[in-house]
């Protein structure tokens, strides 16, 4: 049986701006430059300038009714009445009446600080760079098409990961090319023979680390025994059964030393040479910079990819070309909500990258704080425990804003750029019951490894034994799972002869 009913009950709801400003939060600065431009295309009303230049600037970026990013949207209806109720006043306040513009260089630390452009690298594809070395083939068109399509196949890493059969199927549906199993697998041959790098086109591991060693001259009787290792003991080389390939081949150890020398210079991902990445990946761009002025901390922002921004003074000139108007028909009063519309926009954007800035430093603050005697030093193992909860508190921020700013983050430092996330760890206690943060822990366990002996490495049992013994209270399945985490091998794997 249907009812209705009627209750009350209150809900959290974000604002638009509110939602804005958690979407700048954790925009690297690497990216921000391009999220700015894309506000300047969509907004006409916000363009790119300091706000002081100029002088007689009127439009209130303060506005008091909308400084905080906790209000509602006005909703802007296109009648006749909200046309009348637009406050001029609130857009045609002089700047000056609250100080101006926030948006400075105070936020960046000294305004003198020159702003280069960016390097510009000019890059050649893995892709481009095989279809340059088609002319090698002197192939008629069509199979000069074939030819594209099989290094379209592959991919960055450069291996082949479409089965012939749907590179056949590929060419007869898209391209309207007929040919067969056998015709596709010879030009596959002979990319594999004749292009560079060599490997490339290979459909697995073992065939490409095959077609470099077929490609080396002289085949001398090291490369020839390198090519039975990975032939036939493909398996026990990678397991690092050493002892059980020297039997088989009959080698002494001065020449299986030899042979595995010669497969281990091998490149294993022969596209990786080309591989193109995102620019905010392939280039660490700070967001902070971080130096220790005479044991004084000084942080700044970086302001290179944040441009000063400003309202129009074209929209503002047409807000007041509007109060100057005696004649006030419909097709104006829309025009004025659009143009209300789009100053307001501008407004909350600025706001928000003001905002933006405001949080940054201040969570940033909070982290040189915590971490002081690390900025001061450089030393890792002065990191204490530091959770997200940590700063939260400090900044009274919420968590997920601090997370947002920690997970995309980096600082520049004079021991280095780190991402805000290495500061955060988690507390493992040591015997005396004092707490020490696990970022600690893995820089000693990783020192150890290091210094061990390759012919007879630690196992987990042995470190979790050395690591109690410096009184870390351990497990020997924590020292596995922090092992992991440093992206260090078994003992088996990182045996060497």
């Amino acid at each position: 049986m249907l009812r209705q009913s009627q209750h009350q009950k209150l809900l959290q709801k974000l604002s638009p701006q509110q939602i804005q400003l958690m979407k700048l939060l954790q925009i690297p600065t690497a990216n921000l430059e391009e999220r700015i431009k894309e506000e300047l295309e969509e907004n006409p009303a916000l363009e790119q300038g300091n706000e002081h230049e100029d002088a007689n600037s009127e439009y209130d970026l303060q506005d008091n009714e909308d400084d905080d990013f906790d209000g509602e949207a006005d909703d802007v209806e296109l009648s006749n009445d909200t046309a009348e109720k637009v406050d001029l006043d609130d857009f045609l306040r002089h700047e000056d009446d609250e100080g101006g513009s926030d948006y400075s260089d105070d936020y960046y630390g000294s305004g003198d600080n020159e702003r280069p452009g960016s390097p510009v690298r000019v890059e050649t594809s893995f892709h481009d760079h095989l279809l340059d070395q088609l002319g090698m083939l002197e192939l008629d068109e069509r199979r000069h098409i074939i030819a594209e399509q099989i290094i379209g196949s592959m991919d960055e890493d450069g291996y082949l990961r479409r089965e012939v059969t749907a590179l056949v199927d590929d060419l007869a549906f898209g391209q309207n090319i007929h040919t067969t199993v056998e015709e596709v697998n010879e030009l596959i041959k002979q990319i594999q023979d004749q292009f560079d790098p060599p490997g490339a086109c290979a459909w697995t591991l073992q065939e490409c680390l095959l077609l470099q060693l077929k490609r080396m001259m002289p085949q001398s009787a090291a490369v020839k025994n390198a090519i039975s290792v990975i032939d036939n003991y493909f398996n026990e080389f990678i397991k690092k059964h050493y002892d059980k390939i020297q039997r088989q081949l009959g080698l002494n150890n001065e020449d299986f030393k030899e042979v595995i020398g010669i497969i281990i210079k091998l490149n294993p991902k022969p596209g990786n040479a080309f591989a193109i990445l995102n620019k905010a990946e392939s280039y660490i761009i700070p967001d902070f910079f971080v130096y220790n002025n005479n044991g004084v901390i000084e942080l700044s922002l970086n302001a290179k990819n944040a441009p000063e921004l400003r309202v129009s003074e074209g929209y503002k000139e047409m807000m007041r070309a509007y109060d100057r108007s005696e004649k006030k028909d419909k097709r104006q009063k829309e025009a004025l909500l659009f143009i209300k519309q789009k100053l307001d926009a501008a407004k909350w954007f600025i706001d928000a990258i003001k905002q933006r800035q405001h949080t940054l430093l201040q969570t940033m603050q909070a982290i040189i704080d915590f971490q002081r005697e690390f900025f001061l030093t450089g030393d890792e193992t002065t990191l204490k425990p530091m959770i997200l909860k940590d700063i939260a508190q400090v900044t009274a921020l919420d968590v997920s804003t601090v997370s947002r700013v920690a997970n995309s983050k980096f600082v520049q430092t004079e021991f280095g750029t780190y991402k805000l996330k290495y500061f955060f760890s988690e507390a493992l206690q040591t015997e005396s019951g004092e707490e020490v943060s696990t970022r600690e822990v893995k820089t000693i366990l990783n020192d150890i490894i290091s210094g061990e002996n390759k012919r007879k490495p630690y196992s987990d049992e042995k470190l979790t034994e050395m690591l109690q013994e410096k009184g870390y209270n351990i497990a020997r399945r924590t020292v596995a799972k922090y092992r992991e985490q440093l992206n260090v091998p078994v003992a088996r794997l990182r045996k060497e002869l």
